[in-house]
C-alpha cells in the first residue's frame, strides 16, 4: 500500500467538500431567494450552459456539459421553451436538426441569476486577493480541463 499523498490529504477532501457547498441546494436557495426567481437547479444549468455557449446548441451538446441523458435534459428544455427563456432554431449544417438558444426572457433571467452570484462571491472570497483569485480560475479552468480530457 502506498503512502498517503496530497490527493489524498488534501485534494480530495477539499473538493468534496466544495461540491457539497454547491450541491446541497442551500447556496442555490439563497441565490434563487434573492433574485426572486423560481426554478429547478437543472433548467437553471441549461440556461448558464446556453449562456456560455458560443451560439445555440443541439440537446446532446447540452445533456453532455450537464452529464445526464438526453431525455432528461429536453424535459427541462421543453418546460423552459414553454415559459419563453429558450427557442428551438434550425441547425444551418443539418436543417432536419434543431439546436436551441436563449431568448431575450431568458437572457435577463441568466444576468439576474449571475449578478447574484456575483455578489454572493465577493462577499465569500472578500479577503482574497485579485491575484489569488485570478490563481484560483486559472487552475480550476486547468483542473476541469485535465478532468475533461482524461480517459484512464
Amino acid at each position: 500500500m502506498t503512502e498517503p499523498d496530497d490527493i489524498d490529504t488534501g485534494l480530495f477532501p477539499r473538493l468534496f467538500q466544495l461540491a457539497n457547498v454547491f450541491n446541497r441546494g442551500r447556496l442555490y436557495d439563497t441565490i434563487m431567494g434573492t433574485t426572486g426567481l423560481t426554478m429547478e437547479r437543472p433548467a437553471m444549468t441549461i440556461l448558464i450552459i446556453l449562456d456560455g455557449a458560443d451560439g445555440a446548441l443541439r440537446v446532446g451538446e447540452i445533456a453532455t456539459q450537464m452529464q445526464v441523458e438526453g431525455p432528461h435534459a429536453t424535459r427541462h428544455l421543453n418546460a423552459l421553451e414553454g415559459r419563453g427563456l429558450v427557442r428551438r432554431v434550425v441547425d444551418d449544417g443539418d436543417r432536419r436538426a434543431r439546436r436551441v438558444a436563449l431568448t431575450p426572457a431568458g437572457q435577463e433571467l441568466v444576468d439576474r441569476y449571475t449578478a447574484a452570484v456575483r455578489v454572493w462571491f465577493e462577499g465569500a472570497l472578500a479577503g482574497w486577493t485579485t491575484a489569488e483569485r485570478q490563481q484560483l480560475t486559472s487552475l480550476l479552468g486547468r483542473m476541469v480541463n485535465d478532468i475533461n480530457g482524461y480517459r484512464g
